[in-house]
Parts: structure tokens; sequence; C-alpha cells
């Protein structure tokens, strides 16, 4: 594999790229990866204006996941090729474009259309994470990549809320045009604040993806933190997608409250930077063990609110967010030591494993839903977590 070295315009200090690009960097990945969740609590809302069918409503979200993970595998690798601030502001203006066609759709083929291409363009976020996250020495990166996941999590989780109250007092399309403005605000301010990266790479565009085989079967570590994300994004995709459905159906609230409601997951994102010094400190894998664990009993204790009420669905959410972010964490630690070269490939790959087990959680919810109820949902939910806990136990530790 041809040889890839990094230049940059201006040297980095020792101590790494600096706590106000860190912030920006982390600013700016909420506001991307928010793009993702706006249409979650909207799935109804959506389906009805544009005469989508129930049984296909939750593919309004599995298309944007979808999407996300072909922009990882087709776009995240150019940060190994290609000058950051032209790569992001050229990124972020697609993505702006698309949610305008998104905001304007005349009927559902448009929207999906539209919703496929926004999951593309947002892949914007993972090629800001590993630009940032290689400023900084090994011993720091951890908590690095916990502060800028930090602010990812917290655009998931305000995706939703936001959602609701623009939905309710403007309707559901104003909040695409609005995502649309932003994106253009967010490629100016990175272009001003992210330093200059010019990757020096012998390859070409098609040797550059075709690689990515390569690592995927050189890194057994990069495959298995994949697949424990993907089983745990998957349940995340359940409860996000399903919960909307379940408190407008058994409790009567409107998408304001229900977005509210998603508030509530944000308290996973305080977890973000203890995450990261957990790893810095090598406790990974006790770390995952518990992670993992925490978003099957999130799933479980969410499927008992028919006992224990909303407190079931509110402590459920608390406890499956803190794990999915936690093993996020975890897993992008451990794979960004693996090949400082093709740390822009190696983190497309696994955030793309884990967004396509995403989708396919976003694509059972509305047929799980409809079929079994709500308690189907969390059976499905708390099984998949459950299933990479035991693959977890039995990973032989490295020594």
């Amino acid at each position: 594999m041809a040889e890839v070295r990094i230049a940059l315009d201006e040297p980095r200090p020792a101590e790494g790229a600096g706590r106000g690009v860190v912030l920006a960097a982390a600013a700016a990945c909420g506001a991307i990866v928010a793009n993702l969740y706006y249409a979650q609590p909207l799935v109804d809302l959506i389906a009805r204006d544009l005469g989508v069918a129930a049984t296909l409503a939750s593919a309004v979200v599995a298309l944007t996941q979808v999407g996300y993970a072909i922009g990882l595998l087709i776009l995240a690798p150019l940060v190994d090729l290609v000058e950051s601030r032209r790569l992001l502001t050229v990124t972020l203006a697609a993505a702006a474009a698309a949610l305008v066609v998104a905001a304007i759709a005349p009927n559902g083929a448009v929207f999906l259309s539209a919703s496929l291409l926004i999951g593309v363009a947002s892949v914007a976020a993972q090629m800001l994470l590993p630009l940032v996250a290689g400023m900084e020495p090994e011993a720091s990166r951890g908590r690095v990549v916990g502060t800028i996941m930090s602010g990812l999590l917290f655009g998931i989780l305000l995706a939703r809320p936001v959602a609701g109250v623009v939905a309710d007092a403007f309707g559901w399309r104003a909040m695409f045009g609005l995502s649309a403005v932003l994106m253009a605000v967010t490629a100016v301010a990175l272009r001003a604040l992210i330093p200059s990266r010019r990757p020096e790479s012998r390859m070409s565009y098609g040797e550059l993806i075709g690689s990515m085989a390569e690592l995927l079967a050189r890194y057994p570590t990069l495959r298995r933190r994949a697949l424990y994300q993907a089983t745990m994004f998957a349940a995340f995709s359940i409860f996000w997608t399903a919960s909307p459905m379940r408190l407008a159906g058994e409790y009567g609230w409107s998408h304001s409250m229900i977005g509210l409601f998603a508030l509530a997951g944000a308290s996973g994102a305080l977890i973000a930077p203890f995450a990261g010094r957990m790893a810095d400190a090598g406790h990974t894998r006790s770390g995952t063990l518990i992670a993992i664990a925490a978003g099957a009993a999130g799933m479980a204790l969410a499927g008992f609110d028919w006992t224990l009420g909303l407190a079931g669905l509110l402590l459920g959410a608390i406890v499956l967010d803190m794990g999915v972010q936690a093993n996020m964490i975890l897993g992008q630690r451990e794979i960004y030591g693996l090949d400082a070269a093709a740390r822009g490939r190696i983190n497309g790959l696994y955030v793309a494993i884990l967004f396509l087990g995403g989708a396919v959680g976003s694509a059972l919810t509305s047929p799980v839903f409809t079929h079994f109820g709500w308690i189907g949902v969390a059976i499905v939910g708390a099984a998949l977590p459950l299933a990479a806990l035991v693959a977890a136990c039995l990973e032989r530790p490295a020594h």
C-alpha cells in the first residue's frame, strides 16, 4: 500500500490542537450530525404530509443513516487525500443544498432521496473528528475525542426537541430550512478556525478506497469495535425512533413535549469526558463491558414503562445513551492508535459499520412496533447489545 504522509501548513504546538479548536470542532460536529435526527420525532408528520405508508415511515430515518454510512465509505477517506478546509467547505455546502431540497420536497420520493443525500453530506462531522484528534499527542487523545463526542451527542439529542418545537410552531419543513442556513454558517466558521492540513499522498482516489478493505482485514480491533458499536447503535436507533410513537400513542404527548423528553438523554453526554479519561488510563476493556451492559439495561428499563410509567422510559433513555456514548469513545480511542496515516479511512470504516447497524435498527422499528408493540421493540433493542456483551466477554484481553 502506498505511503501516506501528512503535512500541516503551520506546525501545531506540542500540546495539541488547542482548546478553542477542540470546542469549535465539538460544536460543529453537534450541528452537523443533528441533520441525521431532525426527522426522527417528525416521522408521523412527514409521512402523513407526503403520503408515505405507515409501515415504511421509519425509512425516513433509515435512509439518512444509510446515506451517512455511504458517505463514510466514499467521502470520509478523503481526509487522507484532500486539503482539510476545502474538503469541509464543499461537503457542508452539499449538506445545505440537500436540506433545502428536503424543505421544499413535494412528495415522499423527493424527500426520501434528499434524506439519503443529507446523510451522505453530513459525514463532514466524521471528517472533522479525526482531523482534530490527530493533532493531539497519544496521552491526551482520549480526552479530546471525549470532548468532541460530547458535542456530537448533544447535537444528536438536542436535534429532537428542537425539531419538535420548530415543527409545532412553523411546520416540519421549517426545520430543514433552518438547518440549511446553519450548515452554511458552520462551513464559514470552520474555514476560519480549523488549521489547514494537506496530506501528501501518492494514492489515487481508487487506491484510497480500495485500501479500506485491506485495513478492515488487517485490524481485528477495528472489526471488533465496529461490530460492538453497531449493535449498540441499532438499539439506540430503535429506542429513539419508537419512543416518539409510544409517547404520542400511549401518553398523548405533543411533538414539543416529545422533543423535550429527548433532553433527558442529553445527560448521556456527561459520560464522554470520563470515558475518554478511562481509555487514556488503560481501562478500555472493563469500560467496554460496563458500557455494553448499560445499553441492554437501558432498553430493558424502557420496556417496563407499563409498570414504571414515564420513569421507566426516562431512566431507560439515560442509561442507554450513556452506554452508547461511552462505548463509542472507547472504541474510537482504540482504533485511532492503529495507523496514523490511515486514520480517516479507519474512522470512516468504524462509523460506517455502526451507522449501518443504526439503519437496520431504524428500519426494523416500524414493523416490530406495528406487529408486536412496545414490548417487542424493547426485546429486540435489548437483545442486540446483549449479543455484543457475550462476544466482548469471550474476547481475549490483549497482553
